[in-house]
C-alpha cells in the first residue's frame, strides 16, 4: 500500500475522522472516472462516488492495510457501479464514454472542424457503442471497461469484481465478443 495511505488510514482507524478527507480528496477523482464509465451519466457517477466512500468509512476497520488502498477502494466503486447498474433497466441508453471533463472537445466532434457527414456519422458510431455496452452484464460491462479503458490489469480487474484470474478473462472475453457481434455492421459497411 502506498506509504502516505496507510499513515492516513491508520489515523482514521485511531479515531481521527477527518483523517478520511485526504482518502477521498486522493482518490475520488479516480472513482469518479470510473464510476462515469461504468454507469454512464454523470448524477449516477455521483451517487457511486457518494456510496464507495460511505461503505469504505464504515468498513475501513476491516481494510488489510498490506493491500492497496487504491485497489480496495476500486473494487468498492466497482461493486457500487454493479448494483446500481442492476437496478437500471436494460433499456437504458448510455452516455458517451469519456469522463465529464474530457467529454466535450475530445468525444465530440466540433461541426466546424470536420463535415456534417463525419459529425453525423461519429453521433452514430457513439450511439451504437452505448447500446452495445448496455447489451453486456453489469460484471461483463465492468470487466470490460477496467481493460480497455482503464488499463487495469488481470490481477486487478479480479480483485475488483472478486473474481479468479479464469473468470476475469472469461468475463472480458465474453463482453469483446458480444461488442464485436454489436460493432460488426459499423466495420463492413
Amino acid at each position: 500500500m502506498d506509504e502516505s495511505d496507510a499513515v492516513v488510514v491508520a489515523q482514521v482507524c485511531a479515531g481521527d475522522s477527518d483523517a478520511f478527507r485526504v482518502l477521498v480528496e486522493r482518490h475520488s477523482r479516480m472513482v469518479f472516472r470510473l464510476a462515469y464509465r461504468l454507469t454512464g451519466n454523470q448524477q449516477d457517477a455521483e451517487d457511486v462516488v457518494q456510496e464507495t466512500f460511505l461503505r469504505a468509512y464504515r468498513r475501513l476497520k476491516r481494510f488489510e492495510s498490506r493491500a492497496s488502498f487504491g485497489t480496495w477502494i476500486h473494487r468498492i466503486a466497482a461493486n457500487c457501479a454493479m448494483d446500481l447498474l442492476r437496478q437500471r433497466p436494460r433499456s437504458h441508453v448510455l452516455a458517451p464514454l469519456g469522463a465529464p471533463e474530457t467529454a466535450g472537445a475530445a468525444d465530440t466532434p466540433d461541426e466546424g472542424a470536420i463535415g456534417p457527414d463525419r459529425w453525423a456519422e461519429s453521433a452514430e458510431i457513439r450511439m451504437k457503442l452505448g447500446h452495445a455496452l448496455d447489451e453486456l452484464t453489469p460484471c461483463e460491462r465492468t470487466a470490460f471497461m477496467l481493460r480497455h479503458f482503464e488499463g487495469r490489469s488481470l490481477q486487478e480487474i479480479g480483485q475488483a469484481l472478486g473474481l479468479r484470474t479464469s473468470a476475469t478473462k472469461h468475463s472480458i472475453f465474453r463482453a469483446v465478443q458480444k461488442m464485436r457481434r454489436a460493432l460488426e455492421p459499423l466495420v463492413t459497411s
